[in-house]
């Protein structure tokens, strides 16, 4: 994994009004701790920190802190954004050490065109994007791939089926489904509704025909009376 320098400088003010001057000068608060360190209150550069989250390794990038002369190994974690610009507004940073074993979620990609499913108009669903893994620092994948090519409509992928690369693990369910082919979305069209004028022409067109069939009177609907015999 490709690690990263980053300067970061101690003394800044603690409070609201402090921290907003800062992030109007291009500065992100931050603090610094684990392994017995005292927490340590920080500034980084905020172009900087996000070059270095927005590379390969993305959030588990390995960071190597200059603070005051010294260095400190770290990842950064337990980011707060911005709710509106999405920028970041404070992080914390961990000390870790090469010959640890941390956790970390590594994002899941798919790859591969699942040409089966769509040629029968399916959807490929990705229900797992994230894997929470253990791994040492160095040893933590930037992303995890997985080929939907051979994808077909009910299979599944699960995460049995991912290929971990050597010193990471999961402790997630083997058999929690990472990504599924989906048979097509059937809409049912809701019936036609019938307007009240229509109905009461079709009722009385039924009348009509009903009286229609009945025969005529006077025209053998009833037998008439047979005439007396004539005298001779």
């Amino acid at each position: 994994m490709e690690e990263i320098t980053l300067v970061a400088e101690t003394g800044r003010p603690s409070g609201t009004r402090p921290a907003r001057r800062l992030r109007a000068a291009g500065k992100v608060p931050a603090v610094l701790y684990g392994h017995g360190t005292d927490t340590i209150s920080l500034t980084v550069d905020a172009r900087e920190l996000r070059g270095a989250l927005t590379g390969e390794a993305g959030l588990n990038a390995l960071i190597t802190l200059r603070v005051d002369g010294g260095q400190h190994l770290a990842m950064a974690r337990h980011l707060q954004r911005n709710p509106v610009k999405g920028t970041v507004d404070h992080v914390d940073f961990v000390i870790v050490r090469r010959d640890e074993v941390v956790g970390a979620d590594v994002p899941i990609q798919l790859v591969g065109e699942a040409t089966e499913i769509h040629n029968e108009d399916g959807i490929v669903e990705q229900q797992l994007f994230n894997l929470p893994i253990r791994a040492k620092p160095g040893d933590i994948p930037p992303a995890l791939e997985v080929d939907i090519s051979g994808l077909a409509i009910g299979d599944a992928i699960r995460v049995a089926d991912l290929k971990l690369p050597p010193g990471v693990e999961t402790d997630v369910d083997p058999e929690e489904t990472v990504v599924v082919g989906q048979p097509p979305i059937v809409v049912e069209l809701p019936e036609p509704e019938v307007a009240e004028g229509e109905e009461v022409a079709e009722g009385e067109e039924g009348e009509a025909a009903a009286e229609g069939e009945a025969p005529a009177e006077g025209t053998g609907g009833e037998q008439q009376a047979e005439a007396p015999p004539s005298e001779s």
